[in-house]
């Protein structure tokens, strides 16, 4: 059973800086590439952010310069590191993964989400 599992969500004041963690476990041989995504009540979900398995990335306009995504291969990890964090940017976070599993071959599973909460 493969999973991504992410955490690093909370409750942010404006300008503060969150980091998002995304782990992938299970029979796998590593991450290729990721994307994050956010939903807000009554939206869309969004794409955010995205990494290659090449590292090439690429950010929605709303976000540039202010979130950064990486991936560490070594620990199957991605991450989503968040600063100047606005009221707008309160969603639940999404990430989304292509992965090599042991047994299935390339294969691209969801996580569950984390929520990031704005304060006042």
């Amino acid at each position: 059973q493969v999973q991504l599992v992410e955490s690093g969500g909370g409750l942010v004041q404006p300008g503060g800086s969150l980091r998002l963690s995304c782990a992938a476990s299970g029979s796998i041989f590593g991450i290729r590439a990721m994307g994050w995504y956010r939903q807000a009540p009554g939206k869309e979900r969004d794409l955010v952010a995205a990494i290659t398995s090449g590292d090439v990335t690429n950010y929605a306009d709303s976000v540039k310069g202010r979130f950064t995504i990486s991936k560490d291969n070594a620990k199957n990890t991605g991450y989503l590191q968040m600063n100047s964090l606005k009221p707008e940017d309160a969603a639940v976070y999404y990430c989304n993964a292509d992965v090599r599993t042991v047994w299935n071959g390339k294969r691209n599973y969801w996580g569950e989400g984390t929520q990031v909460t704005g304060s006042s």
